[in-house]
Order: structure tokens, then C-alpha cells, then sequence
């Protein structure tokens, strides 16, 4: 399987080149490609490569962004016109030539934006712009929240986002995110299903720092219609896992009558790339059927010894009086990146409607 960096080949240039060269007739094709395939071209990564390529790019464009930005719409056409697919990964290096160089020019840099991100999401360039220019950018976005393309109304709710995964956080909007809030509120009936889960990933953001916020959007929205009882339900997930007690009294998830049965670790020993696995069943004691959502909940030993938890959702669903349930399920230790694993005693637990039932060790060895 090839490697992410590799979108960005001698083929994707030579076509890229093509394309420059029928909307601009003075673009030298052959400068570029020896531009780009440097004596460290190689060695880079997909990050780096993309960088590289704006950094290119930028060598043969106007000097002024404004004449730049005009450019650009001339040539997203010509690339729909060749072949480009729409949101191709290896095209993000336009929105990062919009957020590198058109951040000092406002007004042309935002018109850029609503542009690119028609053909290529604009969702991490737009970041630097809420830094610099706060509100006078949060109500360009609250404009484009009512945009007639979807992937603008996107940008909106997505690019806004407290905390975007891989992406700079907005630390003003972590401690107050009222100004997006009306930019979620245009958005919620959106008949974009990205749209929709874009603004549930918004709440979820928000949640993080302000729950009791996102818990009033929620007691407002929850009953509108299916789609915002789905926008809220995502939007909590967060303070699901947490079992925040007001979200667990909204969802009616008690689990007093819940009874945790035969709770069993099958593999008390496990070793790294392996997986624990464990069973456990559960009844329903209540007088009547008891909605009833499932989790396991992972104490992952970190480096400095303590235990932290990170919590899985099994499922949720309806559980008749007297019905019992059986979960067998197994949690690998697989090495990936994104998680580096340390030797020694673990914990797992399960989680009834947000209440820990039980909890016992293992060793990752």
C-alpha cells in the first residue's frame, strides 16, 4: 500500500502542470517540476511535500493575493474541467497558499476561502484567521453558515470548531463559544447530513469546556425532529462517556435496577499486540422495559505509573423486564502510532447508563 505522502508523485505534478499551463500561458511547466523534485523532495513527508508544493506554487504567482485569489478561481475550474476530483487530499496546499499568503488581505483572503473550499476544504486555513481577525471573521462565517453550497455552510460550522482534531484550538472560543453558537443555530436543520454532523462535532467540542452550555442546546433542540435529536445525541457523546449526570437524566439512562452479572476477564494476561478479552452479562430488574446503554472502560497504564481511562461504547438499546444480556467482546493492544502501550497492571470496567458496575485487573506484559 503506498504511503499518504505519495499523492504527491510525478504524475499528480505533471497533470497539475498541464492544468496551470492552459489557464495561465506564461507558466513555465518545466521550472516547476524541477522546483518541486529538489534534492529533498524524497525525504519528505506528506506534510512536508504539501508545503513544498504551496511554497512552489507561490513562486509563480502574482506577488499581490488580490490578483493571486483571481488566479486561483481560474484555475479550480480548469482543474474541474480536467479531471480533478472534488476534495481531493493532494489539493489542500490551496488552502494553505490562501492561509500562508493571503492572511494580511482580508477581504480577498475570505472570498478565497468561500472559493477553495467549494473544490478543497478549507477547514484547517481558516483557523489563523479566527485567531487574527475574531470577530470580524466569526461573522463572515455566521454569513456563510446561510451560503447556498453545502461545503460553505461546512466550512462554517467545521472551520469554528472549538477544538479541531490535527488542527490549531481557538483558546477564545474554548473559554467562551458564544460567538459560533448562531452559526450552529442556523445549521441545525441543515439538509446536509456533513453539515449536521459537523455542527454535533462543534457541540462535542464545546462540551469539553463548557458542558452546561451544550447541555442547554441540547434540552432546546432534543424533540424538534429525528435529525436534531441525532445532532444532540452526537453532540453529547463526550458527557455520555463521562456520565454527566444531567445527560444521563435527559437520555432516562438509571441503572440502579440494572444488574451487573458474571463479569469475567478471559485473558488476565496479555501481551503487547494480543488482546484482552472478557464477558459479562447483564439483567433488567426493573418493573418494565429500561433503555439501557453499554461501555467498557479501559485504565491504560501511562508512563509515569497512574492508571488513565478511555471509554468504548458496546451499544444502547431497550432491554425488557427480566431480559438478560451477554457481551463478549476483546480490546486489542495492537501497536499504532497514535498510542504508545507500557507494561504492567491494567484495569477494565463496565459501564451501565454511565455508572461503573464493576472493575477488575489484567497484565500487559
Amino acid at each position: 500500500m503506498s504511503a499518504i505522502k505519495d499523492i504527491y508523485c510525478q504524475s499528480f505534478y505533471n497533470k497539475f502542470a498541464n492544468s496551470m499551463s492552459a489557464v495561465f500561458p506564461s507558466f513555465e511547466k518545466q521550472k516547476f517540476i524541477s522546483l518541486i523534485y529538489d534534492d529533498q523532495f524524497e525525504a519528505r513527508e506528506w506534510k512536508e511535500r504539501m508545503k513544498h508544493t504551496t511554497r512552489t506554487f507561490h513562486a509563480f504567482m502574482p506577488a499581490r493575493f488580490s490578483e493571486a485569489a483571481i488566479l486561483i478561481e481560474k484555475l479550480i475550474t480548469g482543474l474541474r474541467a480536467d479531471g480533478f476530483g472534488e476534495d481531493g487530499l493532494a489539493m489542500i496546499f490551496l488552502a494553505d497558499y490562501v492561509e500562508i499568503y493571503g492572511i494580511d488581505d482580508f477581504e480577498n483572503a475570505v472570498k478565497a476561502l468561500e472559493i477553495v473550499t467549494q473544490f478543497v476544504s478549507c477547514e484547517f486555513a481558516v483557523r489563523p484567521f479566527i485567531l487574527k481577525y475574531g470577530d470580524q471573521m466569526i461573522a463572515r462565517m455566521t454569513i456563510w453558515s446561510t451560503h447556498e453550497n453545502s461545503k460553505v455552510r461546512r466550512l462554517a460550522s467545521e472551520g469554528s470548531r472549538p477544538r479541531l482534531p490535527w488542527a490549531m484550538a481557538i483558546p477564545a472560543l474554548k473559554k467562551n463559544p458564544a460567538p459560533i453558537l448562531p452559526i450552529l443555530e442556523n445549521l441545525k436543520n441543515d439538509p446536509s447530513a456533513s453539515v449536521r454532523r459537523s455542527v454535533a462535532n462543534s457541540l462535542n467540542d464545546i462540551a469539553k469546556d463548557n458542558p452546561d452550555i451544550v447541555i442547554a442546546i441540547a434540552s432546546r433542540w432534543k424533540g424538534d425532529n429525528k435529525q436534531t435529536d441525532a445532532i444532540v445525541k452526537h453532540g453529547l457523546r463526550t458527557l455520555l462517556k463521562q456520565g454527566h449526570p444531567l445527560v444521563l437524566q435527559q437520555y432516562g439512562l438509571e441503572s440502579k435496577q440494572i444488574t451487573l452479572l458474571d463479569f469475567k476477564i478471559l485473558s488476565p494476561v496479555v501481551r503487547i499486540a494480543e488482546s484482552v478479552e472478557f464477558t459479562f452479562a447483564i439483567r433488567n430488574d426493573n418493573p418494565a422495559a429500561h433503555l439501557v446503554r453499554l461501555e467498557y472502560g479501559l485504565y491504560y497504564r501511562k508512563a509515569k505509573g497512574h492508571l488513565a481511562r478511555k471509554v468504548f461504547k458496546i451499544s444502547e438499546r431497550l432491554l425488557q423486564q427480566d431480559e438478560q444480556l451477554r457481551i463478549h467482546r476483546k480490546q486489542s493492544f495492537k501497536l499504532i502510532t497514535t498510542r504508545k502501550f507500557h507494561t504492567g497492571i491494567h484495569q477494565l470496567s463496565v459501564i451501565i447508563n454511565g455508572e461503573e458496575k464493576g472493575i477488575q485487573d489484567f497484565e500487559l506484559v
